[in-house]
């Protein structure tokens, strides 16, 4: 690092020391009227005080009181009435049970790239669709033109020696900003951490080279992002698939199990709104998977993707905070959270930074310094945190919407996934309804969905898909789902014409449960 980082080194390895994730003063006064709704002094339809009242009762800014209200309005807690103020909303439990976790399969697959998932990638460029398939957000909720000033003038500052000598670790200042996030959120990392890379399938595909070899075996989740499958395709590993579950992500016993059974390389997950789930990892879960893998000796990598995606109060903490011994390998992105397109990501390697960039420097050398520069501005000007409220705010919104539109236009016996972040929405339908017949039919009009084959090695889950619901204001979204239903209501009534028996798939009748708020049925 140049000598001009030294007193910034300083000052990032005080924030580095940091052992607990801070709460700003909106947070908390947000999670203390959480508090209070929960256990009923604050009831639905119950006015909540005043902002002017609230500022002189506390002592904050008004600033501070829209913020705290706005995330409660985010989580469909509260709502805003024109001219009136802010209430208590009603409970409204959205009807439909989770999707059961698959059960445990204890061979390993010989991993294949599907066309299908070639032909998926290719068929969410085309604008016309609409984009219930897509792995990204809509571009709009993304600030594009703040970027580009960002960026113009980072670049007015360069010397042009800085362009041809960009480090194969990444920009000093954006390498320097990311430990500072990660010290907020109570990760301290190494000197040597993290590394720049081109998004953050780099540096994932960087992580499963530095600690696999051809032929290894490598846990993945069930079901697993279809990206996942294709590293291990490329890079010549099988899968072992562990049951995971729709909310609170992989089961530890069944992993324990394939510890047992099998020579294991590494464990490749998501600990946080996995995709295609939404799954989020408890804290206590994550800690034990730390602690379970460690004690093996297997490498953990953790695609982190959609941490900052979260509609909670606070961000949700790695499994890398847990690591104590260097075993877990971090990747991270902007591209779902600030940037895509920029392919900006990184790793946090632990004890093996040296191996992740060595292999760096063999395979791309460096990544793009001007999108490292840009995001390193938008960084340093304060502006990321203010974005990412806009985007959980709106995201949050719609992932509710969409529950609600499944709800209401499924045929009976379809389970939805309940994520508390992040922009996916995962459908288990009856049996009878192929998943694939359905992606067919609904791209013929003009829908593009990922049929949940995709997301296993072994083409399981053919009666699942995902549905993207990241982009809020496209009024094709609702039309979209509306007939989505209509599709799959005709097909299950169609297997079921064919078997002679009643179909019972009349649209509106998703499956109404109390585990809407509990764990999933366990499979047999």
């Amino acid at each position: 690092m140049p000598a001009e980082q030294d007193g910034e080194s300083t000052q990032a390895a005080a924030l580095e020391a940091a052992s607990a994730p801070v709460e700003t003063l909106y947070q908390r006064l947000a999670h203390e009227l959480e508090d209070a709704i929960a256990r009923g002094q604050l009831r639905a339809g119950e006015r909540l005080p005043s902002v002017r009242t609230t500022c002189r009762v506390r002592g904050v800014s008004p600033a501070t009181v829209f913020q705290a209200y706005g995330l409660l309005e985010a989580q469909g807690l509260i709502e805003a009435r024109p001219r009136s103020g802010y209430f208590v909303r009603a409970r409204r439990r959205v009807r439909g049970a989770q999707p059961t976790a698959a059960p445990a399969v204890p061979q390993a697959t010989e991993v294949r790239v599907s066309d299908l998932s070639l032909e998926l990638l290719q068929a969410v460029q085309d604008e016309a669709l609409v984009p219930l398939g897509s792995a990204f957000p809509a571009s709009h909720l993304f600030p594009f033109e703040e970027l580009a000033r960002c960026g113009a003038r980072a670049m007015r500052r360069v010397r042009p020696v800085q362009v041809t000598s960009a480090g194969a670790a990444g920009d000093a200042r954006l390498r320097y900003a990311l430990q500072r996030r990660y010290a907020l959120h109570g990760v301290a990392l190494a000197a040597d951490e993290p590394i720049i890379t081109n998004g953050a399938m780099e540096a994932l595909n960087l992580s499963l080279q530095a600690v696999t070899r051809p032929g290894d075996l490598v846990v993945v989740e069930s079901p697993t992002f279809y990206a996942a499958l294709q590293v291990l395709d490329r890079l010549g590993l099988r899968a072992l698939e562990v049951r995971t579950d729709p909310a609170e992500g992989i089961d530890l016993e069944a992993l324990q199990t394939l510890l047992d059974e099998h020579r294991v390389a590494a464990c490749w997950c998501m600990t946080s709104f996995q995709n295609p789930l939404g799954a989020l990892m408890p804290d206590a879960r994550k800690q034990a998977l730390v602690q379970l893998l460690s004690r093996r000796g297997v490498p953990l990598i953790e695609d982190d993707v959609y941490a900052e995606l979260y509609g909670g109060l606070q961000r949700p903490r790695p499994a890398k905070a847990f690591d104590t011994e260097g075993w877990v390998l971090h990747c991270g992105s902007f591209s779902k959270s600030l940037a895509p397109g920029y392919r900006v990501g990184w790793a946090a390697p632990g004890r093996f930074a040296s191996q992740v960039l060595r292999l760096k420097i063999m395979s791309s050398l460096a990544t793009s310094l001007p999108a490292q520069l840009a995001l390193a501005e938008f960084l340093a000007q304060g502006g990321y945190d203010r974005h990412l409220r806009g985007l959980r705010q709106a995201l949050t919104q719609q992932r509710e919407q969409a529950r609600r539109l499944v709800a209401r236009h499924f045929t009976q016996g379809t389970r939805v996934t309940h994520p508390s972040g992040g922009y996916f929405l995962w459908l288990e339908l009856p049996p009878a309804v192929d998943a694939l017949t359905l992606y067919r039919l609904a791209l013929n009009e003009g829908i593009s969905t990922a049929p949940g084959m995709l997301f296993s090695g072994d083409g399981r889950f053919t009666h699942h898909m995902r549905l993207n619901v990241g982009h809020p204001g496209d009024a094709r979204l609702a039309p979209a789902v509306q007939r989505l239903g209509e599709l799959a209501a005709g097909l299950a009534a169609a297997a079921a014409e064919g078997a002679g028996v009643d179909a019972g798939g009349k649209a509106g009748h998703v499956t109404d449960h109390q585990a809407a708020v509990s764990p999933p049925p366990a499979s047999a």
